[in-house]
Order: C-alpha cells, then structure tokens, then sequence
C-alpha cells in the first residue's frame, strides 16, 4: 500500500531543502492552491496548464508540483477566464498546487541547472549568475573538447529537440568551458561571456543575444524554454517519492518552446 505524507510535513522538507528563503523570485513558492491535507499521489509538470490539470484529475493526484505556477508579480488578479478555469478544476477536486521556480532553478542537486549540467557530465561544477547565496545557474568543463556542432548534437539527444546554435565571431574552436541557465535567462549572457566562459546555454533568444555571442566571443545555444526546465521538477518529485514512500508521475506536456 502506498504511504502518504501530511501536506505540512512535505511543504516544510521542500521548503528547507530548498532554501526557498534565500531567493527574491517573481511568484510565491510553495503551496499556492490549498486541497487536501494528506499527499499521496504527486503528478509534476513543467507549467500548471489545463491539460497537466487535467491529466493529475484522471490520476487521481492530490498534489500538483511544477515549476511555473500561478499569481506571478504584475499579472492580473481578477479570477476570469482561463485562471477561472484552472482553478475551479484544482478546488474541485481538493488538489494541491506547489510551485518552486528560482529555488528549483538553484538547487545544486535537483535543481534544473545542475540536473542538466549532470547529464551533460560537466565537471568541475560551481554555481553562478544571481546573489551569492543564490545562484540560479551552473558553470563547469566538459571532460573533453568538443566543436560546437558536436555539442549541439549531444544536446539535442539529451533535451530530445532541436537546439539552436550561434558560434562566436571566427568559429571552428574547441569548447571546453560552459555556463548554463534554462529557461528565458538568454539576458545572462554578457555575464558568462566576462568570466571567459567558452559557451553559454539557456533556454530562449532574443535578438541581440546574436550580436552578444558573435562580438564578445562566445557561443550561444538556445535549448528550449520548456525543455530545460524539465530536470529539476522530475528529480524533486522523484526524491520526494523516494523519502515518503508516496507515488509520483512526471508528466511532459508536449510544448516546442
């Protein structure tokens, strides 16, 4: 029979493991959306769409942890529409919501940053980017040199799609060291570029990010929002499983992003 766990007891573990504390984000993290008070059965996502709802209603899941939840800073608080929706289903049917965005781009076992850097099999690895006590990303040395086009192949087999690359001004050199922060952290990249990093990986691009990566010497990949952010809310359901004795089910709501 499967165990289950009081929600307070969960919620105060992820909180502490993850020193939700220490970082300034954009949303509340933790529980957002109150339902029953005993977790049993956990379906994680990315983002608390409707359809990974959905999918947690059909399971009979009574925790949702992602890591894009609701209420994010300037959005609007009226209850209409689409958010109507999404939260008369999780009401509904007495489901928890727990979301952990920055803490879980952070964390330098779970975390989407240090999972990826894992399965890039970086070595030497020490956090970056953010406050001291809080770095959201990774940065580390492949064990081997490697030209940008087989880099780009290995990520595509680990994220599964197809990853965008810009080599630096005068391409054709070896790559040793990277920085890596998923998601939309494009913005960091004059950042790795000053440390002497070799090459910055995240999520998305923008139009400068081109000039960027070509002027200061620096190949860019753009990985895929949804793709990178991946890691980290698997592996925390995976060990929250594995501490409790409850059940989890990462689902991968398909999304080209």
């Amino acid at each position: 029979m499967t165990a289950s766990v009081a929600r307070e007891t969960l919620l105060s573990y992820c909180e502490q493991l993850l020193r939700v504390d220490a970082f300034a984000d954009y949303a509340p993290n933790g529980l957002q959306v109150e339902g029953c008070t005993r977790v049993k059965r956990i379906v994680s996502g990315v983002t608390a769409s409707q359809s990974l709802l959905d999918a947690a209603v059909e399971q009979g899941a009574d925790t949702v942890l992602v890591h894009h939840g609701y209420f994010w800073k300037a959005e609007d608080a009226r209850v209409l529409g689409m958010k109507r929706q999404r939260l008369a289903t999780l009401l509904r049917h007495d489901i928890n919501l727990v979301a952990y965005h920055l803490p879980l781009d952070g964390h330098s076992i779970y975390g989407n940053n240090a999972q990826w850097a894992m399965a890039l099999g970086l070595k030497e690895t020490q956090g970056f980017l953010g406050a001291p006590n809080a770095r959201i990303g990774v940065r580390g040395v492949l064990s081997e040199a490697q030209t940008g086009a087989a880099l780009k192949l290995s990520l595509e087999r680990i994220l599964g799609r197809e990853v965008l690359h810009i080599p630096a001004q005068g391409s054709g050199r070896l790559l040793r060291s990277l920085g890596l922060c998923s998601g939309g952290a494009q913005g960091h990249i004059a950042e790795a570029a000053a440390l002497g990093l070799d090459a910055y990986l995240s999520g998305e691009i923008s139009e400068q990010t081109t000039h960027i990566a070509r002027e200061m010497g620096m190949d860019y990949f753009a990985c895929g929002h949804h793709a990178t952010e991946r890691f980290g809310v698997r592996a925390l359901g995976e060990h929250l499983a594995d501490t409790f004795g409850i059940e989890h089910n990462f689902l991968d709501i398909p999304n080209p992003a």
